[in-house]
């Protein structure tokens, strides 16, 4: 399967420390084997966090460690343009 982008919303909390960030709206670049390969995550209370080549992780949390082609064709329903993706990527890394 080709490269393809994803936008999906999340409208749980982190659960975590982290949590007063609020729901958030997460973008996936996701490689030909179904892997993340390059991910940003935008709360709803400011922060952005941007994983990727050379910065897999840090304290906040990291680039996905699960294959986003899992069978089903849910994942199909939030797909979106490499262009869009690519503006939030790199209004992440400001």
């Amino acid at each position: 399967m080709p490269t393809r982008f994803l936008r999906r919303r999340w409208d749980e909390s982190r659960g975590d420390e982290f949590d007063g960030w609020g729901r958030s709206v997460w973008y996936f670049e996701v490689g030909e084997d179904g892997w993340p390969v390059r991910q940003v995550e935008v709360y709803d209370n400011g922060p952005v966090l941007r994983y990727g080549p050379g910065h897999e992780e840090d304290r906040y949390g990291g680039l996905g460690q699960v294959s986003l082609d899992d069978g089903t064709a849910v994942w199909k329903n939030y797909t979106i343009a490499r262009d869009v993706f690519e503006r939030v990527w790199d209004s992440a890394g400001e």
